[in-house]
């Protein structure tokens, strides 16, 4: 087995037979460039078979710890490998069934697609699939969701950026970035939590107790609806726009509030 430990951040597993090809391989460089560390299980010797994966990926499931598992369906080029994957992943899930799983498989479509789907059903685990011609790009951002972590920037429509990492918000306009000064403090950490949501998943909704703690006073749901008011007029007055009570943040009674794109 190697590992590739370039950079910082969360250790993304890697099982697949095929992991040395020019797929694999941006996918690998992306995740570094993303900031994860992938952790490529390769078994050696001269007849490598799915059951060699499977007992080196249980190996670095206790050794290496990993945030989440990028694993292939098929094994081989025997019948006996078609599902291998499926069988690695039961075997993930009795050992950790939190453990967020992101097949990489060809069934996304086609006959094999109900069993590989229904398999991965039958366990309780974290587990999606993506076609093995995706994107790098796209790989990066479903592992991100299934894990429920968000990149230090996000681009809330086409209007703004959160740079997280520099603890700033910028109005977007003509190409160019323009720091929103007023956000800041409690203001530009509820945004932080609501941006990190609607990333995670669109129209994810953040709850008022997960909210409260950025505001202050005796009535904590009423100091959260007013830093909630002034951080939209502050987005609002950055692009010359007055975003409505049905725009951009969303208060859901008696739930939590929700972030949305706004429209160009």
């Amino acid at each position: 087995m190697t590992s590739k430990t370039i950079g910082g951040g969360q250790k993304i597993l890697v099982v697949d037979d095929e992991h040395m090809s020019d797929l694999m391989r941006s996918v690998l460089r992306r995740l570094e460039t993303d900031g994860f560390k992938p952790v490529v299980v390769a078994p050696e010797g001269p007849h490598v078979t799915g059951d060699d994966y499977e007992a080196q990926t249980l190996f670095a499931m206790e050794t290496e710890r990993p945030s989440a598992v990028l694993l292939d369906v098929r094994f081989g080029e025997y019948d006996s490998d078609r599902f291998k994957g499926l069988s690695i992943l039961k075997k993930i899930a009795e050992r950790d069934n939190a453990m967020p799983v992101l097949m990489f498989t060809q069934y996304t479509q086609g006959p094999y697609r109900d069993t590989a789907v229904s398999a991965s059903l039958s366990v309780s685990a974290s587990v999606d699939f993506i076609d093995k011609l995706a994107s790098p790009e796209e790989v990066v951002l479903r592992l991100r969701r299934l894990i429920g972590s968000a990149p230090e920037t996000i681009k809330i429509g086409s209007l703004f950026e959160l740079d997280a990492a520099n603890a700033a918000v910028y109005a977007i306009a003509d190409g160019r970035r323009e720091l929103i000064r007023e956000i800041q403090g409690m203001k530009l950490e509820i945004l932080n939590e609501l941006a990190s949501a609607m990333y995670r998943s669109e129209g994810e909704l953040v709850p008022f107790s997960r909210l409260e703690r950025f505001s202050e006073g005796e009535d904590s749901r009423a100091s959260l609806r007013v830093r909630i008011r002034e951080l939209k007029v502050s987005l609002g007055k950055a692009v010359s726009r007055e975003f409505g009570a049905n725009e951009l943040i969303i208060n859901v009674r008696n739930r939590g509030y929700r972030l949305v794109n706004p429209g160009d």
